[in-house]
This record gives structure tokens, sequence and C-alpha cells, in this order.
């Protein structure tokens, strides 16, 4: 399930309404992520774009993998502004056993961070900045070459 909200999430209602819809369905683990913005380097906080066909694409692909190991995932990202000391990105994995929830929970927040296609914009005076230093380089991404 790939949740994108406008601005904040209210991460305890996501939480909570995720595990009300798992709970019953025999999985021994919820493993739940929440990422919450920082207050560093003088920002009010950041802003997101989403290319969402990637995203879409890269989410199914991870829970193809999920299946795998008969397990779960849960994402729910923001789109748009996202002030300090509120939530921007909650995962879990829910699976029959927490070692296998524990380690994808992991390697699907670290894969998030390297290959989701969403910008990042540092929020300062009311205007978006690109995070360039926060900010990777998304695999396969960049201008085509012309060498002919």
């Amino acid at each position: 399930m790939l949740e994108i909200h406008e601005g904040s999430l209210h991460a305890e209602e996501i939480l909570s309404r995720w595990y009300v819809q798992v709970k019953d369905k025999n999985y021994g683990a919820f493993i739940p992520f929440v990422g919450i913005v920082r207050d560093e380097d003088g920002i009010d906080g950041l802003s997101f774009d989403i290319y969402e066909p990637i995203l879409k694409s890269w989410f199914e692909a991870w829970q193809e993998k999920a299946k795998t190991q008969n397990a779960m995932l849960l994402m729910a990202h923001s789109r748009g502004d996202v002030l300090n000391h509120t939530s921007s990105y909650i995962s879990a994995v829910v699976s029959p056993q927490r070692k296998v929830a524990l380690k994808m929970i992991n390697d699907f927040v670290e894969d998030f961070k390297a290959s989701a296609p969403i910008w990042k914009y540092d929020i300062i005076d009311g205007k978006r900045v690109y995070a360039q230093k926060r900010s990777m380089e998304l695999a396969g991404s960049g201008l085509l070459k012309d060498d002919a």
C-alpha cells in the first residue's frame, strides 16, 4: 500500500489505521519507521516533489520482493511543504517473522533514500531552496548525450 499525502503526515492516524488493517492477518511483526523533519541549518521545514509513475513502479517492485518472504510493505510520503518536527515519511513491514521484517525495513528505507524519485527542498524564509547537499543522484537520471 502506497499513500501520498499533501503536507505533513498525521503519523498517529496512519500508524493506527495500518495496525487495524493488518492485526488480524496473522502477521507476527509490524515494524514501522517514521521520518521526522529536523530543525537544522536554519530551515523552517522541507518541501517535496514526487514523480509518481516511477515511485509506484519502484514500490511495486519492492512489494513483489516482500511477497516472496510472505511480507507486505506499507508507505506514506508527503508532497509539498512539511514543517519542522512533523513527519514526511512513514513506512512499515509486516511479516510472519520479526527477523524478516527487521531486515526488510532497513533495506527498504536505505533503498528509498537512494532510489525514490522524490526531490527535497529546504524551506527558508518561506522560499523553496533545492537541498543539493542532502540529495542523492537518482540512478539512470541525467541528461542524454548525443555522441554523434
